[in-house]
């Protein structure tokens, strides 16, 4: 496969039309001009080196070359090796709740920006892992399948907000349920989901997907976002209420998240605004047994700019030795017109 590393150069190939068109114009003026002197027999006994068709050669040189210098300068690419490198790690599935109760001010400035602030500075740190984004309220979704570029994750977890689900509520058992379906079949035994919720289950058995996640070796970490004691939760210039108009307020449910991380052999860890909590996770994850997980790695492109560098390189020099004149020798056998 070719392909061009900087594709924005191959606009100038539209300078040859133009240049095509110029040199034309520029022919039939300068033929108008010299037909005032005398007849075109003429003006060839009295010019007699002058040769149109070595003009006309030194010219489509000169394109040539310079259109095999705007490939060059755009650097054509030949197709990419790739191939797979096996590396020891633990892959790694972080669920989010981005509920509208995530939305509570009772951790700064929100529940939800505090988390993902914490989740992109850990997947900073992450070196051999493979990491995943799962999103969660009402449904749960993949966000980011499994990757090993922390950068892309770390991108994602930024553009997260209540605004990418359209069921509300908060379905712990979906979300667990799909995070352990997410892993690869090589990672058995080295399978983290790392769950930040503020715990209000409304959905579904949060505990039998647990269960189910532990027969398959899954561990589940739980981060409890919040305060027991809860707070409002902020919406378009006011905050929900109920159908009698109060204002609902939400409360950390710690009670199933920590039962979730029991069943598994997990751990549960309460975020404060000092601390989200994730940094402990990472330190428990690490003394998970690592796995060999095989990554796909794409190999830089072969670089082919070296051939129509070359070429232009040729036809410049070509252009170069043609002399806009005949050639006395070789003028009897009128090679040029």
């Amino acid at each position: 496969m070719l392909r061009f590393a900087n594709t924005e150069y191959l606009y100038l190939l539209l300078v040859v039309p133009l240049l095509v068109v110029a040199y034309y114009l520029t022919v039939a003026r300068r033929k108008r001009v010299m037909a005032r002197f005398g007849s075109e027999s003429a003006l060839v006994r009295l010019m007699p080196d002058r040769s149109s068709g070595k003009q006309g050669l030194k010219f489509w040189l000169f394109v040539l070359a310079f259109a095999m210098m705007t490939l060059a300068v755009a650097r054509p690419q030949k197709g990419a090796k790739l191939r797979e490198v096996e590396r020891e790690g633990v892959e790694i599935m972080i669920a989010m709740d981005v509920s509208n109760s995530m939305l509570a001010t009772d951790l700064s400035p929100n529940r939800l920006e505090r988390t993902k602030y914490a989740v992109g500075r850990v997947i900073e740190g992450l070196d051999e892992e493979r990491v995943g984004v799962i999103i969660f309220a009402g449904d749960a979704y993949v966000q980011l399948p499994l990757t090993s570029d922390m950068l892309t994750a770390k991108n994602f977890v930024e553009r997260i907000s209540t605004n990418q689900v359209t069921k509300q509520g908060t379905a712990l058992g979906s979300a667990i349920a799909l995070a352990s379906s997410a892993f690869s079949s090589t990672s058995e035994g080295s399978r983290v989901v790392v769950l930040v919720s503020d715990g209000e289950n409304h959905e579904d058995d949060a505990l039998q997907a647990a269960q189910m996640a532990a027969a398959q070796g899954i561990t589940i970490y739980t981060i409890g976002v919040g305060s027991p004691e809860g707070a409002p939760i902020p919406f378009e210039g006011d905050y929900i209420r109920d159908k009698e108009g109060n204002m609902v307020v939400s409360k950390l449910d710690e009670q199933t998240l920590q039962q979730v991380a029991a069943l598994t052999g997990g751990a549960y860890v309460r975020a404060t605004n000092a601390s989200v909590g994730l940094e402990e996770i990472i330190d428990l994850v690490n003394k998970t047994e690592k796995a060999k997980l095989s990554i796909e790695i794409f190999e830089e492109y072969d670089e082919m700019y070296h051939i129509p560098l070359l070429a232009s390189l040729v036809l410049l020099l070509l252009e170069f030795v043609v002399l806009p004149r005949r050639n006395r020798v070789l003028s009897r056998w009128n090679l040029f017109g």
